[in-house]
């Protein structure tokens, strides 16, 4: 049984959502999840929210209607130097980030530039996933990116949204399937996310599931199986 989903939008993330924080937390735990965690996108997103937003984060009261709550990030990957839309000084008061690519923000480039842009990206403060790195948009060397980010203890995400039929990255089986086999060879975790954008789809991660149940995917390699074993990655105590 999953037990976390760090993958959520509240209305501050500036679209596709209305809930609150407080409503994302309410639906984490009516739906069984033990720790939910949220991660807005950052401001060049359109619309989201602005640095002092992040910044207040680090206030936030740790626990919403019974359920512990993480406070991260989506960041934005600028180019192909790796530049990111919020400055470490900001990050180092988040749980996490999560490093990812959007069209609205970067222009897809070659296996090369795609590749170094996450790779540079990962040095920055508090960069603990790689979100939905599966994008038919953005060819990336995933091997290279791995062992960078296993030197750099940073996790590939499978995200649900891109594996199910309303997915807007393309047919993205083929490379969360070899996201997959690469962490299985190396025993390297991975973490599920569902990119809930409001409560809809907090904690669904059947796409994702179903994937990793057909390739065998070791079950204790799955970051969301284990709160203690999450907290333990972040470095988090709460």
């Amino acid at each position: 049984m999953m037990k976390l989903d760090l993958h959520t939008h509240s209305i501050a993330s500036g679209h596709a959502s209305t809930a609150t924080i407080t409503d994302i937390a309410k639906t984490a735990h009516a739906n069984g999840l033990s720790l939910v965690g949220l991660s807005d996108h950052a401001p060049a997103t359109l619309c989201a929210g602005k640095p002092s937003y992040f910044q207040s984060l680090s206030y936030a009261p740790r626990v919403r209607c019974g359920i512990p709550i993480l406070y991260g990030v989506e960041l934005n990957i600028l180019d192909f130097d790796g530049r990111v839309d919020l400055d470490n000084t900001i990050l180092e008061k988040l749980d996490y980030a999560i490093l990812s690519m959007h069209t609205a923000n970067i222009r897809p480039g070659s296996i090369s530039q795609n590749t170094n842009a996450y790779i540079q990206a990962m040095k920055h403060a508090k960069v603990k996933i790689i979100g939905h790195c599966d994008d038919v948009s953005y060819p990336v060397d995933y091997k290279s990116i791995l062992d960078a980010a296993m030197a750099h203890n940073i996790v590939f995400e499978i995200n649900n949204i891109s594996l199910s039929p309303e997915g807007y990255r393309g047919d993205t089986l083929a490379n969360n399937t070899t996201i997959l086999k690469l962490c299985a060879e190396k025993n390297y975790p991975v973490i599920l996310g569902s990119d809930s954008h409001g409560t809809e789809h907090i904690g669904d991660f059947g796409y994702a599931l179903d994937l990793i149940k057909r390739l065998n995917f070791p079950e204790h390699l799955i970051l969301n199986t284990s709160v203690e074993s999450m907290l333990n990655f972040l470095k988090i105590n709460i």
